[in-house]
């Protein structure tokens, strides 16, 4: 792969090139040094559902100080919960563990995939609102570790290089077994595909050689993407298959929900929802009693709150069994399966914890004009597929 600076290239029909990286730290004041490879390997193995391959992730941390992790998104509308807090945590781990992150904006492949109607400029809106989601949020930004990049311009700046890269997968694949790769863009094998969403797994394929990543941390529903990428190093006999590092997909707040959906505002807490919407949201949603697998609620303290406090706080009167505090999920599951934690007390438990999180995203929205603006401009768009 070329290791080349690539040149400044011009904004594509009018959408705005942007990267975010802050000058370095001295290695001296990053804490990462002082952790030990079981350590760093913990932290990372700990962000994912699944890991392919666990022995490989162990040689790599072994043997590269700053492995290059790799994550993307479409920019396609408000931001919930499960896109803007969980990747908080997974960035700030991966940063913890040593690792540069480049989080990949793919405008063009919203473009492709029919988001925001296809407007470019939409598009590279909601990219800069999310961006300011992140901020807010608590993504660690100022130790260098972590790039935005936006696939137009990266793209337009080695052309060639991604090019080639693109036709010589989709010359090496079946459309059959591209289209396995649907669930990647929210699509299933059986709708009507255009032949831009043929198009769109052959380049994700090739973002994780043209980024040089060594670790793909992305969702569940990515997986099968991600595993293109290695069968293919299998083809052109690279020894150095990218590791797939897949979190968890958190399901939206209703019953049968699979995950969240930002087009079906019923399944979503979007990351500047007001504290009485975060209230009203939760307490309506799917929280059988003594059922701990399906239930959104348990989901949502297990992936979102322990990760972000280390401890879940339970404030109930002393008639109702008093206050507690949980410290691991496997003691919360044991009190709520029998009983001794009711679905109320657990539902007012966790909207308090996630108004604590979202609050510096709400007043960061309110206060900073910038993201105010983007975020009254984001609410008027109409969400597509």
């Amino acid at each position: 792969m070329a290791t080349e600076t690539p040149e400044q290239a011009p904004a594509v029909d009018g959408v705005l090139s942007l990267s975010i990286s802050e000058p370095p730290q001295s290695s001296s004041s990053n804490p990462t040094s002082q952790m030990s490879l079981e350590e760093k390997y913990q932290m990372l193995r700990s962000l994912a559902e699944e890991c392919i391959q666990e022995d490989e992730l162990r040689n790599l941390l072994a043997h590269k100080p700053e492995p290059i992790a790799y994550d993307g998104f479409e920019p396609s509308g408000r931001m919930h919960i499960a896109q803007g807090v969980m990747k908080t945590i997974n960035v700030n781990k991966m940063t913890s563990a040593g690792c540069r992150v480049k989080i990949w904006i793919a405008d063009w492949f919203a473009m492709l995939n029919n988001k925001m109607g296809g407007d470019l400029k939409k598009i590279e809106t909601v990219g800069r609102y999310m961006i300011e989601i992140w901020r807010a949020s608590g993504m660690n930004l100022d130790n260098g570790k972590v790039e935005f990049l936006w696939s137009s311009k990266e793209i337009n700046a080695r052309p060639e290089e991604y090019w080639l890269r693109v036709m010589d997968i989709a010359q090496k694949y079946t459309v059959q077994r591209i289209t396995r790769c649907c669930p990647a863009m929210g699509r299933n094998v059986e709708e009507d595909l255009t032949a831009a969403q043929i198009l769109y797994p052959c380049m994700q394929c090739a973002d994780i050689f043209f980024l040089q990543a060594d670790i793909c941390q992305m969702g569940m529903d990515q997986r099968k993407v991600n595993v293109l990428a290695r069968e293919y190093c299998d083809e052109i006999k690279n020894k150095d298959k990218p590791i797939i590092l897949s979190h968890h997909m958190l399901p939206g707040l209703q019953q049968g929900q699979e995950k969240m959906s930002k087009s079906d505002v019923s399944s979503s807490v979007f990351m500047e929802d007001e504290e009485a919407e975060v209230n009203l949201k939760i307490k309506k949603a799917y929280c059988p009693p003594n059922v701990v697998e399906g239930n959104p609620c348990m989901e949502y303290v297990k992936y979102l709150i322990l990760p972000w406090f280390n401890e879940f706080i339970v404030e109930r009167s002393e008639k109702n069994g008093g206050n507690k505090t949980f410290k691991s999920f496997e003691e919360l599951a044991a009190d709520y399966e029998s009983g001794e934690l009711h679905p109320a007390d657990l539902k007012s438990a966790l909207s308090k914890a996630l108004n604590k999180i979202l609050e510096p995203v709400r007043s960061h929205f309110k206060n900073d004009k910038t993201a105010k603006q983007l975020l009254q401009t984001v609410k008027k768009y109409r969400v597509t597929r």
